[in-house]
């Protein structure tokens, strides 16, 4: 038996009840539906019963699913009623968080725009990779975010789109078609990470992952010191000492997301997303000069 049940895993269980399915609960919840299913597995494998199983094409409560929800319903009213009574000076703090690309740019016009909005409140940030951010938000440590996302099932809404590039030193000689490619990524789960490693594999070629950092500034350091290529958006400036090479395959691009807490404010919500969408309809991302190599140097 499980000595303890976790509040998120518990509050994506109910949604999926809420909501009617794991994609319902998972744009209610601002998570992604592999997380909603994540959280499903884990409590599983902590109770170790089977509580959703598939019907059809839907997904249905097993009798220990339905035992659980009928608790687990009870455990998060207390434990918002708790919060609710206990957390006297949340509505004083606005904490907004942003993934590392877009932080030198957008985030400083965001914090600017919530301060002249709310300035009884006291605006705070948080910067991390997206994947971090996405689970403080869904626990409620952050009230919104910018954060990446990479196909249909990225959390939050859409606010503007940057192209997935290829970086490397100036100096770094690509691999001859017998040697394994070698990659620089974040430290997985990571989107970009995986879309690296398909589109390569999906040519035949051969990836190994010679460094990886839970930190852009980690990846950047790696890339420079002419280690491998690196897959990151391009945010219209290329770091010092890196070029962006088109001698690989697209990578296409990758989205930036708002993805705000349950329960928050929708006026905070909506002053975000107002000033997000301005930024990127007076913003246009410069794009820099690509290294083009003839592709005889594979």
């Amino acid at each position: 038996m499980a000595d303890t049940l976790d509040i998120l895993q518990l509050r994506s269980f109910v949604a999926i009840s809420d909501c009617g399915g794991f994609g319902r609960a998972a744009s209610a919840l601002h998570l992604s539906q592999p997380t909603v299913s994540q959280h499903v597995r884990l409590l599983e494998r902590k109770l170790s019963q089977t509580l959703v199983e598939k019907v059809g094409r839907q997904a249905a409560f097993t009798a220990a699913g339905e035992r659980l929800l009928v608790q687990a319903r009870r455990i998060l009213t207390v434990h918002d009623e708790a919060l609710e009574s206990l957390d006297v000076n949340h509505q004083q703090n606005i904490v907004v968080g942003s993934t590392e690309t877009a932080a030198d740019q957008i985030l400083p016009e965001l914090i600017a725009t919530m301060r002249d909005a709310f300035p009884d409140r006291h605006v705070q940030f948080h910067i991390d990779r997206s994947t971090q951010m996405e689970e403080s938000v869904a626990k409620g440590a952050i009230d919104l975010a910018i954060v990446l996302g990479i196909g249909p099932d990225a959390p939050g809404r859409t606010v503007g789109t940057l192209p997935l590039d290829w970086y490397s030193a100036p100096g770094f000689s690509p691999p001859a078609d017998s040697l394994e490619w070698p990659l620089i990524a974040y430290v997985a789960p990571c989107g970009m990470r995986q879309r690296a490693l398909e589109v390569l594999t999906a040519q035949g070629r051969s990836v190994t992952v010679v460094a990886e950092s839970t930190s852009l500034e980690g990846v950047i350091a790696a890339t420079r010191a002419g280690l491998g290529v690196a897959a990151m958006p391009n945010a219209g400036r290329v770091p010092d000492g890196l070029v962006v090479r088109t001698d690989l395959p697209t990578l296409g691009d990758m989205t930036l997301r708002l993805v705000t807490r349950r329960g928050l404010d929708l006026e905070i919500e909506q002053v975000a997303l107002t000033a997000l969408e301005a930024f990127f309809e007076e913003h246009t991302v410069p794009q820099p000069p690509r290294v083009s190599i003839h592709p005889s140097s594979f």
